[in-house]
């Protein structure tokens, strides 16, 4: 049996609240749901930095960096060789992207789904009477500003 059919054979990973995640669209995939995080970055075992923020985008790119900054987070997966999904001492899921001595947890404070519960709640007549709205509100902006 070759190598490859070897690893062919095997079962994808399976991982329940803890384990360690080195595949990329996996931790893409853990981490999208984010929403509102507590934050903590250490090097070497030594907080440097810790705080709270909302997580504006996930991506993977080698040109660009991993920011955290006025409460906003962005997040390149390159940034980290891997995601060790853990439980807090509270129970809460806890994500930890790592890079050699480096570590930045992010424990949620939220998740992202209840917006989109809320949107499942809203009938399309609602939605299309907001977009008229918006759409209105926008036009009179427009006719404002030809006037000057």
């Amino acid at each position: 049996m070759s190598k490859h059919q070897a690893m062919e054979s095997l079962p994808a990973p399976c991982i329940v609240d803890e384990g360690i995640v080195i595949n990329q669209d996996d931790m893409k995939r853990l981490l999208t749901d984010l929403c509102h995080v507590q934050y903590i970055h250490k090097i070497s075992g030594q907080k440097t930095s810790q705080g709270k923020g909302y997580i504006q985008e996930i991506f993977s790119d080698y040109n660009q960096s991993t920011l955290i900054a006025n409460q906003k987070i962005y997040i390149n997966i390159q940034s980290f060789d891997y995601l060790h999904l853990s439980k807090s001492t509270d129970g809460e899921a806890c994500f930890n992207l790592v890079q050699d001595n480096r570590q930045l947890s992010l424990i949620p404070i939220c998740r992202n789904t209840q917006p989109q519960a809320i949107a499942k709640n809203i009938d399309a007549d609602t939605i299309e009477a907001m977009v008229t709205d918006v759409l209105t509100a926008r036009l009179d902006v427009q006719l404002d500003d030809d006037d000057f």
